[in-house]
């Protein structure tokens, strides 16, 4: 049996509610205190596998330019181009690989990652659209059939006290946020246990506050001052900082 239904706050958001799952499940009760109520999902996702990728805070295709003080913790990689720019000002703690054998190994286990991903499905699956500000998401699997963004409100994490608990994303077009919009983690949850699967690019606005890992098909783009809590792995196209503070997890 299959119902859909579709709510309407700071943003619309389809909630697609199915009953079975292809993978192991176990039962979640509860539902969240915003005016839109996301379902607790019974599929539990297993975390997204990176391989060597996992090293980099920043991993571009095109290139990698910087103004301003950037701090980027954790390695910094590109491959297949081979233009870095703006190191310094910018401050890399962890290693710089411009198409060598590392990066290059780290962009096919990217492009691993991210199909595996792009590919998860689960009859329980929530579908999202539009803002998703405002929200709280609760462990499990998310689709988006066009683009996301990230305002008139902040978005919330809440792993329900299970630390391992794993999210993942999927979004066909861009995620953006706008100034000062901030992801939140409740719960037990962990940076490193949200991926965003992105079908184009990433655009985030300035001072907003984000966490995961994302993995966008084409560019990255951080305005001045927006913090990253994760890691930002373009798959095709260039990473572009502006006086950032990016921390892998």
């Amino acid at each position: 049996m299959k119902t859909k239904q579709t709510l309407s706050a700071l943003a619309i958001v389809s909630i697609a509610l199915f009953t079975g799952c292809k993978k192991n499940s176990t039962t979640a009760a509860g539902t969240t205190s915003n005016p839109i109520v996301i379902p607790n999902q019974t599929t539990v996702q297993a975390t997204v596998a990176l391989g060597s990728a996992v090293n980099f805070a920043v991993l571009g295709g095109s290139g990698i330019t910087n103004t301003g003080a950037t701090t980027v913790t954790g390695d910094l990689g590109l491959s297949p181009g081979s233009s870095v720019g703006g190191f310094p000002p910018g401050i890399l703690v962890g290693t710089q690989h411009i198409n060598d054998p590392i990066a290059n190994q780290a962009k096919l286990d990217l492009t691993a990652a991210y199909n595996d991903a792009a590919g998860r499905t689960c009859t329980d699956i929530v579908t999202l659209s539009g803002n998703i500000g405002g929200l709280t998401l609760t462990p499990g699997l998310y689709k988006s059939t066009s683009s996301l963004a990230v305002s008139s409100g902040d978005v919330t994490f809440d792993a329900k006290g299970n630390a391992n608990a794993i999210f993942i994303i999927q979004i066909a077009s861009t995620l953006t946020t706008t100034s000062g919009r901030k992801v939140i983690l409740s719960g037990g949850a962990l940076a490193s246990n949200i991926f965003w699967q992105v079908g184009s690019s990433v655009t985030f606005g300035t001072t907003s506050v984000f966490k995961g890992t994302l993995m966008a098909m084409q560019s990255i783009t951080f305005n001045t001052g927006a913090s990253l809590d994760g890691k930002a792995l373009a798959r095709t196209g260039a990473v572009v900082m502006a006086g950032n503070a990016i921390t892998k997890q």
